[in-house]
């Protein structure tokens, strides 16, 4: 179940620190790790969840991107990104093994909207949604213990 970040009260301050940040996870990552990597799981059209679909208001083509950040070789976030088929997004379908945050904060035309927050299985994630031109793209983010634990 997704909240709005300012709805959930007992969220740990090391954990905080990592869900309430409207930087780039990537540029982050960096900066804490001596050696940041991207493992692309996946990228291709797939089956949306409806949640993700109605959050979206999207019923067309999408593709669904799932990639692992890694920090020192271990896996610290597990991200899943829905991203529409359209004009808007063309140039973000073909960015490869490029982190998806680099292309989104590098762009002041693309603008993020309200953090939400989970929390399943000791797992703590975040989603947001990134507008650019007419199109919403869905970012979520689910931080592995490993993250909090150097």
């Amino acid at each position: 179940m997704w909240s709005n970040l300012n709805q959930v009260s007992n969220i740990p301050s090391y954990v905080l620190t990592w869900l309430d940040d409207h930087q780039s996870l990537t540029a982050k990552l960096k900066q804490k790790f001596n050696r940041f990597s991207i493992n692309v799981l996946s990228q291709a059209e797939s089956l949306v969840h409806t949640d993700e679909t109605e959050l979206l208001n999207w019923h067309g083509q999408s593709v669904v991107r799932e990639v692992e950040l890694l920090g020192d070789n271990q896996v610290v976030v597990f991200a899943r990104s829905i991203i529409p088929v359209t004009n808007d997004t063309q140039n973000l379908l073909k960015i490869g093994s490029k982190p998806l945050g680099e292309v989104l904060f590098n762009d002041k035309d693309i603008k993020r909207g309200q953090l939400q927050i989970t929390h399943t299985h000791g797992t703590w994630g975040r989603r947001s949604i990134f507008t650019i031109g007419s199109t919403r793209v869905l970012v979520s983010e689910f931080f592995i213990k490993n993250l909090y634990a150097v």
